[in-house]
């Protein structure tokens, strides 16, 4: 279950703004967004795999860039 505490003197705006972010980092929104319309399990295993796809291409450039100042710290 997802709370935010609002204090005494809190702003309701920037409470609602915290709910919305915590909903985005748990995933609601997306998960919303995937259950609007029906899709085939073909659609579904294509879009996983894609997924799978941009995340290894995300991971290489992340391990790339950790390497890459990894080596300039060790050359000073």
């Amino acid at each position: 279950m997802i709370t935010i505490k609002v204090g005494h003197n809190t702003d309701p705006i920037r409470a609602i703004q915290k709910l919305k972010n915590k909903l985005i980092q748990e995933g609601l929104f997306a998960e919303l967004k995937r259950r609007r319309f029906y899709a085939k399990p073909s659609l579904k295993k294509r879009l996983k795999r894609e997924e799978a796809a941009r995340t290894r291409v995300k991971d290489f450039r992340k391990a790339v860039a950790r390497a890459r100042k990894e080596d300039e710290q060790d050359n000073y």
